[in-house]
C-alpha cells in the first residue's frame, strides 16, 4: 500500500477515535448519569482532555491523513512528486500535535483515575446536609471496592469516572500509536516518494 492510502487509512481510525473522546469527556459533566452542581464534577472534567486533547487537536491530523492520498501540495516547481513528498513531510508536524493532544488526554485520564471522582459521603435521604470532597488516596479504590460505597451520591458515580476515563486512556494510548505510525510513514513518504518506486516512473525521475 503506498503512503499516502496508509495515512487515509489511519485518518479513518482516528475520526471515530476522536468521537468517542468527545463524547465520552460530555458524559463525565454528568457523574453517574445525573445533572449535578458544575463545583462537584470532578475536576480533572473541565481539563477537557477527551474534547481538547484527544478530540479537536486529533481531528484536525485525521482530516489531512485523509487528504493525503490526492494530495500533491499543488505540486512542486510543476514536478508533482515533489509536492506529494512535501506532503508527506508536513503530516509529519500534524502528526505531533495529534500525538501531544492524545498524551495530554492520557495524562489527564491517569490523574482522574488514580484520585477518584468527587462524591457526596452523606446518604441521599439526608437532605439536610451536603458533604462533597474526594474520598479516595492514590487510587486505593481500584483494588478495594469495598470502598466505593462511601460514595453515597450520585449512585454509581465510581464506575462511571472509572469507566469513561479508562476510556480516554485507552483511546488516547491508541492515538499515540496510530500518530506514531503516520510519523513513520510520513518519513518513508518524504524520503521515497509516495509509493516507494512501486508505482511507476514518476518518483524515478526525481
Amino acid at each position: 500500500m503506498c503512503s499516502g492510502g496508509f495515512a487515509k487509512c489511519l485518518g479513518i481510525s482516528l475520526m471515530p477515535l476522536a468521537i468517542v473522546c468527545v463524547l465520552c469527556n460530555i458524559l463525565l459533566f454528568f457523574p453517574g448519569g445525573k445533572v449535578v452542581d458544575k463545583e462537584n464534577i470532578t475536576d480533572e472534567v473541565w481539563y477537557f482532555g477527551g474534547i481538547l486533547g484527544s478530540g479537536v487537536l486529533m481531528i484536525f491530523p485525521a482530516l489531512v491523513f485523509l487528504g493525503l492520498k490526492n494530495n500533491d501540495c499543488c505540486g512542486c516547481c510543476g514536478n508533482e512528486s515533489c509536492g506529494r513528498r512535501f506532503a508527506m513531510l508536513s503530516s509529519i508536524l500534524f502528526a505531533a500535535v495529534g500525538a501531544l493532544g492524545a498524551g495530554y488526554s492520557v495524562v489527564v485520564s491517569c490523574v482522574a483515575i488514580n484520585k477518584g471522582p468527587r462524591c457526596s459521603l452523606v446518604d441521599p435521604t439526608d437532605v439536610n446536609q451536603t458533604q462533597w470532597e474526594y474520598p479516595f488516596n492514590n487510587g486505593d479504590y481500584l483494588q478495594n471496592h469495598t470502598l466505593w460505597s462511601e460514595c453515597k451520591q450520585p449512585t454509581n458515580v465510581v464506575s462511571w469516572h472509572l469507566g469513561l476515563f479508562s476510556v480516554l486512556l485507552a483511546m488516547g494510548l491508541i492515538q499515540i500509536v496510530l500518530c506514531a505510525v503516520q510519523v513513520i510513514n510520513g518519513l518513508l513518504g518524504a524520503l521515497c516518494g509516495d509509493c516507494c518506486g512501486c508505482c511507476g516512473g514518476g518518483d524515478g525521475a526525481v
